[in-house]
């Protein structure tokens, strides 16, 4: 199976050679530069939402933030870890785990951002959640899908769709929330996710997948039952840019 974020990384690779031809600047000048990064903690990263149910907040999840000659990028991950070195040992990481993967994700995001090729590297934070997802939902209204399915439980956009659609046309699969009903919906599981794409047209996926590894699997899903995928959130940002993939992240900074 195709791993996508290795494809991101040789696509980067190829984003970066370019930008310096163009800009007649040595590939060496990029490449030397550190890049740090660690984990935030809830405040720093999502502030005080107005819902107190994001992974974030239960401690199952951490937001990793890079940053690159002052420029920031972040990534969702269930990996905790501090890194420093140059912007070459990032690129030559073996992305064997997820500590690994987050950490070459998150320095795309940021990289990127310092290039001038993406925006909306880092997390909103307060009531951006809300916002984000109300326009989402209100977005997703205007063209009458039969069903949405959510990978990856956002509470807040979780929320505003089954106020548009009703819990009935919304289904849920995450890995860790399995079994739980939210928002008058049956979470299911994250591993088997199946009957939601088979019942969705239209699936919203977090950009988390590229850091877990299940990108791949979900999207060759979504080919053969040909449904419209978007991603959402800061995590997926520079990859979606580089692999072509529909992104929403409205009110990241």
């Amino acid at each position: 199976m195709t791993d996508l974020l290795e494809v991101a990384r040789l696509r980067f690779i190829s984003e970066l050679d370019r930008w310096c031809d163009q800009r007649d600047v040595p590939r060496d000048e990029l490449d030397d530069q550190v890049v740090a990064t660690r984990p935030l903690s809830s405040a720093e990263a999502i502030g005080n939402p107005e819902m107190d149910d994001f992974p974030l907040l239960r401690g199952k999840e951490v937001l990793m933030q890079a940053n690159y000659r002052g420029s920031c990028g972040q990534a969702f991950t269930s990996a905790r870890g501090v890194f420093a070195g140059t912007l070459e040992g990032v690129l030559e990481l073996s992305l064997d785990n997820t500590f690994e993967r987050a950490v070459l994700v998150s320095t795309i995001n940021a990289v990127m951002r310092y290039c001038g090729l993406v925006e909306g590297t880092v997390h909103c934070r307060d009531a951006g959640p809300r916002e984000c997802a109300e326009s989402l939902a209100q977005l997703l209204r205007g063209e009458r899908p039969c069903g949405v399915g959510l990978v990856g439980l956002q509470p807040a956009i979780l929320s505003s769709l089954v106020e548009v659609f009703g819990p009935e046309r919304v289904m849920v699969s995450d890995l860790a929330s399995a079994g739980e009903t939210r928002s008058g919906v049956k979470i299911l599981d994250g591993a088997l996710p199946e009957p939601l794409f088979e019942r969705c047209p239209l699936v919203l996926i977090t950009g988390t997948t590229l850091v877990n590894g299940t990108i791949d699997a979900l999207l060759e899903l979504a080919f053969r039952l040909e449904n419209r995928v978007v991603f959402y959130g800061t995590t997926v940002a520079g990859a979606a840019r580089l692999l072509g993939l529909e992104r929403w992240c409205v009110c990241s900074e």
